[in-house]
């Protein structure tokens, strides 16, 4: 045993990506049951991360994409989904490592969760603003409040 002790941060990490690859199976395989619908903000320049040149461009940072009505082929891999999504009436096929998600949101049931690509440790903390779950540097679940509705 190495004397760096555990990482509960990566584990924490690890457990809750499990949650985000089993919804996408789910779906994946029956389809987007009710309203549920996911918004998915991830790192364009992450590695592994496959998608058009000219969308790259437009989001050469983050993006987030929206899988509830112009979406197919969603297919869940052990490290990643692909889906094919329309962008302005043009088709593009994305392929996303787990590892490159920033959020993972289903409004519908105000679920949500924020990922650290860095892998640091989990802590509580309320975001500011919408915009903020991808500007920030610590992993933890998103608090709700900003997706509810009044």
């Amino acid at each position: 045993m190495s004397d760096t002790g555990l990482n509960y941060g990566m584990m924490m990490q690890k457990a809750l990506r499990s949650v985000m690859h089993d919804a996408l199976s789910q779906v994946a395989a029956s389809g987007l049951p009710g309203e549920h619908h996911f918004y998915i903000t991830y790192e364009t320049s992450h590695p592994g991360v496959s998608m058009p040149d000219w969308l790259r461009e437009k989001y050469p940072d983050l993006i987030t994409v929206v899988i509830q009505f112009e979406y197919s082929g969603l297919e869940v891999a052990d490290d990643g989904f692909s889906v094919t999504m329309s962008f302005s009436d043009r088709p593009a096929s994305l392929y996303v490592p787990f590892d490159a998600v920033m959020t993972f949101v289903d409004p519908s049931v105000e679920f949500g969760l924020k990922f650290d690509s860095s892998g640091i440790d989990i802590e509580d903390e309320t975001p500011e603003e919408e915009a903020a779950p991808a500007e920030k540097t610590s992993a933890d679940v998103v608090s709700l409040d900003q997706f509810r509705k009044n």
